[in-house]
This record gives structure tokens, C-alpha cells and sequence, in this order.
């Protein structure tokens, strides 16, 4: 069926949606129809593509007045975040608040903080909900996650994956630094939220499937009639490296 993607941020996750008849293009602004309520989003994907649930509806291609309610709603929420801040402040909760929107419709105030214990916010929840008269729902988020929303500079000088391109972050594993024989030195391998650095996995697959046609290292090989032990493999040249009667040599894949 023709879906289309869409995202409430910039780089944000992708939900997909029903055009609804529609005839969207990329870059147009929609508001959905959402668990939540009603969301103001912008169209990044158009396809055909196999789901097997239900999809909720676009309801309106927006209108300048729709854009212009949204950049009211994005300042409100900004006021919220602020709110949110102090008062969780004067509570003693401690917990750090790093997004704040509005659904379009009005109906909810949405939170993202992150916290290294489970937080009782009730009596915070009390709080704004008092003030703003609004649904109010809490989420905690993790370290990447945060990452994501605040942005930064990475290793290589260049600004964060999760907040240029990055729609959706996979799971990263210690294996996938160990597969392309990186030293396992955190300053190394960790990104800017502390995390495994979301870079290595974009070679994974392709180091896997170059390592698989090499000898593992300890492991025994025949080289001119003897038993050699293979000490290290060079993925990039496709040679691996063995020790003959203490003589270390290198051997081409081929050979």
C-alpha cells in the first residue's frame, strides 16, 4: 500500500501514515492523527510498502494558520520546559528535562527527561498540569536519546550522526568495535553521550563478510606441508600473518 513518512522534528524518528488520499509531496506539512492526538508534522518519504497493521490517518495538508499555530505552541513549550525545570527543582527531584511539545490539538504536554533512578514525579505532574490544564505524560529517555536532542560535535569534527541523518539508532555492541580490531579504549569508541559510538555499525556487515574468508587468529593453518598458527589477519590487504618455527610470515588469501 502507498504510505508516506513522517516526522515531527528535524531528523526525528519516521511514523509512517495513510496519505488518505491526499497528494502529498516530500517537504509538505501535515497534521496525523496520533495515539496522542493530533500532531503537526512534515512529509520526508513516499512509497509503497508492505505493513501489516493499521495505519493512522493524515487528516489536513496544513495551512499557513496551521504553521503559524504550530510556532506558538513550539514557544509555549519552550515556557513549559522552564516550568517543568523549576519545579522539579524546588521538589528536589532530580532529573534533567530536555524537550517539551505540545500536541497539536492542544490536548497533551509532552515531556523527555532523563534520570539515573526511577523519578515519582506525581506531585510535579500535579503542578503542571495545574498551570497549563493539559494531559501531561513523562517520559525518560537514555543517554543516546539525549544526544539526539541537544546535538554536538563527534570524534571526527564533524556534527552528530543522531542529529543530521540518523532517523533511528540501532544497537551498537562492544563485538562490532572487536570485529574491526579497534582498540577498546572508551576515549576511543565512545561517542558524545557516553555511549558506543553509532559509526560502528555502519562497516559491521562488510568486515564480518571480509573476515569470514580469513583464517581466525589462534587458529592452526597448513603452509608448505607444516601446521602454522595464525597470529593476526589484515582484513584490508587480505592477507594473514603466521608463525613458522619462530619466523613470522605473511600469507595472501590466495596462496
Amino acid at each position: 500500500m502507498k504510505v508516506c513518512g513522517i516526522v515531527y522534528k528535524n531528523f526525528g524518528k519516521v511514523y509512517y501514515f495513510n496519505p488518505n488520499n491526499f497528494d502529498l509531496k516530500i517537504n509538505d506539512y501535515v497534521i496525523v492523527e496520533t495515539e496522542k492526538g493530533e500532531q503537526f508534522g512534515k512529509v520526508v518519504l513516499l512509497e509503497e510498502k508492505k505493513i501489516d497493521f493499521d495505519l493512522k490517518n493524515v487528516i489536513k495538508i496544513a495551512t499557513k494558520e496551521d504553521y503559524n499555530k504550530f510556532l506558538k505552541q513550539t514557544k509555549e513549550a519552550k515556557e513549559a520546559l522552564e516550568f517543568a525545570k523549576k519545579s522539579a527543582l524546588n521538589l528536589g527531584l532530580d532529573m534533567q528535562f530536555v524537550e517539551a511539545t505540545f500536541t497539536f490539538d492542544h490536548k497533551q504536554l509532552l515531556y523527555n527527561f532523563i534520570a539515573d533512578d526511577r523519578i515519582d514525579f506525581r506531585e510535579l505532574v500535579k503542578l503542571i498540569a495545574a498551570k497549563y490544564h493539559v494531559r501531561i505524560d513523562l517520559h525518560q529517555i537514555g543517554a543516546r536519546d539525549k544526544a539526539k536532542e541537544i546535538g554536538g560535535i563527534g570524534p571526527c569534527g564533524r556534527k552528530l550522526c543522531c542529529t543530521s541523518f540518523l532517523n533511528k539508532i540501532d544497537t551498537i555492541s562492544i563485538n562490532m568495535a572487536k570485529n574491526q580490531n579497534i582498540a577498546l579504549n572508551p576515549a576511543k569508541i565512545n561517542g558524545s553521550c557516553g555511549r558506543l559510538l553509532c559509526c560502528l555499525a555502519y562497516e559491521d556487515e562488510t568486515y564480518t563478510l571480509c573476515k569470514a574468508k580469513l583464517p581466525e587468529v589462534n587458529s592452526t593453518v597448513k603452509y608448505q606441508g607444516k601446521n602454522c598458527k595464525v597470529i593476526s589477519n589484515n582484513i584490508f590487504n587480505n592477507t594473514y600473518t603466521i608463525e613458522n618455527n619462530g619466523e613470522e610470515i605473511v600469507v595472501e588469501l590466495s596462496e
